[in-house]
């Protein structure tokens, strides 16, 4: 850190930036999660790692590369602000979370009578389109992993998915087949 003496000559400097730009790098602070007295702290914390810095005297030279750089600075301080633990939200343990009631015997024969209906359909669907659909909605690979599992390209996986989603979504709306 300088001495007060060596920066003396930046504190009018400074002064005029915070006196411009203060209430812009509050804000900068604001949105990145921090309340007003948090936000005030890494607004000033960001004028002391800017007074540190190397490259003072240029950036003196460059209003608005000083700008940037106070921003960036105020933006880094809230960040590891709002990281620090104790501002972390505290973990709910697993009794504090609300346990999803258990199905009724009525709800659990729908999903059966649903589920047969799903097995159904799929088994309706064309090879391609049971493999695309397989790949990419049951296993979750992304559009080019699913390509080249099945040796196509990205873009013919995408239109073999819209359609077997059409096909199945007709087939699912049918009431005869539930």
């Amino acid at each position: 850190m300088p001495s007060l003496a060596s920066s003396c000559c930046c504190i009018d400097w400074v002064g005029g930036l915070a006196r411009a730009h203060g209430r812009r790098l509050v804000g900068v602070a604001r949105r990145e999660g921090l309340g007003p007295p948090d936000a005030l702290d890494a607004v000033q914390d960001a004028f002391q790692t800017l007074m540190a810095r190397t490259d003072l005297d240029a950036l003196r030279q460059d209003p608005d590369r000083a700008l940037a750089t106070l921003i960036t600075i105020t933006r880094n301080h809230a960040r590891n602000q709002r990281r620090r633990h104790h501002r972390a939200r505290p973990h709910q343990g697993v009794d504090e979370t609300q346990v999803a009631p258990t199905p009724t015997a009525r709800e659990r024969l729908e999903q059966a009578a649903t589920a047969r209906q799903v097995a159904s359909c799929m088994a309706e669907l064309g090879e391609p389109y049971r493999l695309v659909v397989t790949l990419r909605v049951l296993e979750e690979l992304t559009g080019e992993q699913a390509a080249r599992a099945l040796g196509v390209s990205a873009n013919h996986v995408g239109v073999l998915l819209h359609r077997a989603r059409r096909q199945l979504a007709s087939c699912l709306a049918d009431p005869a087949r539930g």
